[in-house]
């Protein structure tokens, strides 16, 4: 109290302090603002195809914008707590999945198959933001499903179909986006301590299920000529003038007898339209030898097909060699280790798992995009994780790196009990359990 010099004594006003906002980990910052350099730079020099003389900086500067748009989402999300992720998955999720339904029968057809639609003058492609929804649904799930020996029977049955769910809509799409968000589900699934029995009941469960589909599409596919194949490709259109979408599958057996190999090795393979892709992409990883030519000497980058997106890792290691291939190889996996070390030491599952999920989704990615390019996998379309040109990509990358850049700000991750009680008191009730990385 004090007193105002009349007998009569004021109440004493207390100034509130403001907290200062915890630092989110300067590792994955670091990583992140690499491989933004590194995605201005390569962008600019796989677009050579895109340049017009009226504009020759047309294409960086329409990718810059989008980075922008992404950093701004990544740092925003840094700065709310992780816990506000809990209310707003459930609206994700049924939004992600409308636009995915709608794409599947309206969606603007990009190589002959139905890929995306525009919102706000922006292309959107759901395939992106399914793999989002898929991490974000499974440590909802998961965190609320946790038993002592594991995860419940019933938060594994409602993982498993939301994910047949979001691999059924990009079916008709190719099988890689399939592939990685089952593969995508099934780390997440080991990470959240899913009991070994189970795990392989959702194995076999995917397997019947993505057998049968495949039985399905092959009774209904229709064939066509190359030349009306490379037409429908192109146009979108059938010779009769129908707008048509190609049924995948014999591209997609053609993609993988090629892989497997014939007896000629790929040096001595004459170059056609269905393996110019590859054969383009082999040039230029061979012309970039160990150092690399640098940005702007690229000779491969004018006649590669979707240099700047599906096959810019080609580019990147024409420009810095294998050792730069190397290095952006490194930055990604350290990515994936430094969220592993941040999950291990949160006292929640659900922050654990969503900073886990999202490393996952993003090295994942970046890995099977390598893969195809290197020849490791079949040829299929695949962005490099905010390197490739493509709106949808970047925004659903640049939110898992805020989400992560959350985590690392606002989990506990100590074993203060006060700050651990703090956390809980933040948390739902029905979320709140015990990290089993730190068990």
């Amino acid at each position: 109290m004090i007193n105002d010099g009349g007998g009569t004594a004021a109440p004493k006003v207390e100034a509130k302090v403001k907290r200062p906002l915890p630092k989110a980990d300067k590792y994955i910052m670091a990583i992140y603002i690499a491989i933004l350099v590194i995605s201005v730079i390569e962008l600019y020099s796989a677009s050579s195809r895109e340049v017009q003389a009226s504009n020759v900086f047309g294409p960086i500067i329409r990718h810059g914008q989008m980075l922008l748009l992404g950093v701004v989402l990544t740092l925003g999300i840094s700065r709310l707590h992780y816990r506000w992720l809990i209310p707003l998955t459930p609206l994700f999720v049924a939004v992600t999945v409308i636009l995915a339904v709608y794409v599947l029968f309206k969606g603007d057809i990009i190589n002959g198959a139905r890929r995306s639609t525009t919102l706000l003058g922006i292309p959107i492609q759901p395939a992106e933001l399914l793999k989002l929804a898929v991490v974000l649904l499974i440590a909802l799930v998961m965190s609320k499903m946790q038993e002592r020996r594991g995860v419940k029977t019933s938060g594994v049955v409602i993982s498993a179909s939301f994910v047949l769910l979001c691999s059924g809509l990009l079916f008709t799409q190719g099988l890689t986006n399939t592939l990685l968000l089952m593969g995508i589900s099934f780390a997440m699934m080991l990470i959240g301590g899913l009991q070994m029995k189970k795990f392989l009941l959702v194995l076999v469960a995917y397997g019947v299920v993505g057998g049968a589909a495949i039985l399905v599409k092959k009774s209904n596919e229709q064939h066509y000529s190359e030349a009306e194949l490379l037409h429908i490709t192109e146009t979108g259109k059938n010779f009769a003038g129908e707008v048509v979408t190609l049924e995948r599958s014999g591209t997609q057996r053609g993609r993988i007898d090629r892989w497997l190999g014939d007896s000629i090795p790929k040096y001595a393979e004459p170059i056609t339209a269905e393996n110019r892709q590859e054969q383009y992409s082999y040039m230029a990883q061979a012309h970039g030898g160990w150092i690399g030519q640098l940005p702007g000497n690229s000779r491969e980058t004018a006649r590669l097909p979707l240099a700047f997106s599906d096959y810019i890792f080609a580019i990147v290691v024409e420009d810095w060699g294998f050792l730069g291939g190397m290095f952006l190889l490194a930055l990604y996996l350290m990515l994936l280790a430094r969220a592993g070390a941040i999950a291990s030491r949160c006292a929640q599952p659900f922050p654990a798992l969503l900073v886990m999920g999202m490393a996952v989704m993003i090295v994942l990615q970046a890995l099977f995009h390598m893969a195809i390019v290197t020849g490791v996998f079949p040829v299929s379309g695949q962005p490099l994780p905010l390197i490739s040109k493509g709106g949808s990509s970047i925004i659903a990358t640049s939110i898992a790196f805020g989400v992560m850049l959350s985590v690392s700000r606002f989990a506990v991750q100590s074993n203060n009990r006060k700050e651990i009680n703090a956390e809980i008191m933040a948390l739902p009730p029905d979320i709140v359990g015990e990290n089993l990385g730190k068990l």
